[in-house]
């Protein structure tokens, strides 16, 4: 968005600004059900480091939904997790056949079956396919910058000519976050929003 100041200034318009981190489809596994798909003592490989820790991984899975609709070449993140869990767009649940309920990421009690196939084998997952909800990370600078923290909802706006009003965002904050809000791709191309623009994080918007 040209003519806005760097991202984390406050500005003589209301609001904190905050860069765009655009999510895709993405997969967390186990380390068992990482063996399961891609076979014994397998170990994902780093492709791109992420904020927390998190990696994009050189691996990749196929999807299937119930119906069997299957949307190939799904990204994993690593490292591996004591859950394994499936982050879709609702245009993706349409295209898989899956109520995937909109939820903040760990949280999969009771979410949506969903199957994966890898190169050695696949699996099924009882539950654990969801939206995730969009939230903004923070470091404790930025938070105290902002004036809000860990576990605040906040609403946000984009200033290009949709002006689209997020609600309900909720701000996440820890030493190892660089300020980014997370948005799906759905909600990315509604608003106009690409990677790295800049949107404006304003008062209210609790739940």
């Amino acid at each position: 968005m040209e003519g806005l100041p760097s991202a984390g200034q406050e500005t003589d318009q209301t609001g904190f600004l905050i860069p765009v981190g655009v999510s895709a489809r993405h997969v967390h596994l186990t380390q068992e059900d990482v063996e399961t798909l891609f076979g014994p003592g397998y170990q994902l490989t780093k492709k791109k480091e992420l904020m927390g820790g998190q990696f994009a991984s050189n691996e990749t899975v196929t999807i299937v939904g119930l119906k069997l609709r299957a949307i190939e070449n799904v990204r994993i993140l690593g490292p591996v997790r004591r859950k394994s869990q499936v982050e879709i767009s609702a245009t993706d649940a349409i295209r898989l056949g899956v109520k995937a309920p909109l939820r903040e990421s760990g949280d999969i009690a009771g979410s949506a079956p969903i199957a994966l196939v890898g190169p050695a084998g696949a699996l099924f997952l009882k539950e654990g396919c969801i939206v995730a909800a969009r939230h903004i990370h923070m470091s404790p600078a930025d938070a105290r910058s902002a004036g809000v923290k860990d576990g605040d909802y906040v609403r946000v706006r984009a200033d290009n000519e949709r002006g689209t009003i997020f609600d309900h965002v909720k701000v996440r904050v820890d030493d190892s976050f660089t300020l980014e809000m997370h948005i799906d791709t759905d909600e990315a191309n509604g608003a106009g929003l690409r990677q790295g623009d800049c949107v404006r994080m304003l008062k209210g918007g609790g739940r």
